[in-house]
């Protein structure tokens, strides 16, 4: 007869064959977890509606030939890398603001804005022209 500390053990590493009767109660529980678990339990739910202010991209201090936009993110698709990133704020800058549609600017840098909970909400890119 096993102990107690063995049969824990195997449960958690499964080492039990299929067809066996505690292989097939360890796929139960799993589906029953997986099935029957409310979905209240798990915060990763997304976020949905329109943003506070209608405006998602703002011009927030003109310096000479450099100046600061405020992008907010939901005008951009997920981000994968850098580069992509960079390459889409570019385009969306230059479909939606008059003075930057010639497209003779470069992007300096890019600093995520968070809220509270830590969530990107928006970037901050600083263009030069």
């Amino acid at each position: 007869m096993a102990s107690l500390g063995q049969i824990l053990s195997r449960t958690f590493f499964w080492s039990y064959e299929r067809m066996t009767w505690q292989y097939d109660v360890a796929v139960a529980l799993i589906l029953i977890f997986v099935f029957f678990t409310p979905r209240t339990w798990f915060h990763d739910q997304p976020r949905v509606g329109v943003p506070a202010t209608s405006e998602r991209i703002q011009r927030i201090s003109p310096r000479g030939t450099a100046e600061t936009y405020e992008v907010d993110t939901r005008v951009l698709a997920p981000p994968v890398q850098t580069p992509l990133l960079a390459n889409e704020l570019h385009n969306v800058l230059q479909r939606s603001q008059r003075e930057l549609s010639d497209g003779r600017f470069s992007i300096v840098q890019i600093e995520p804005v968070r809220d509270d909970q830590g969530t990107v909400i928006a970037y901050r890119v600083e263009i030069h022209r």
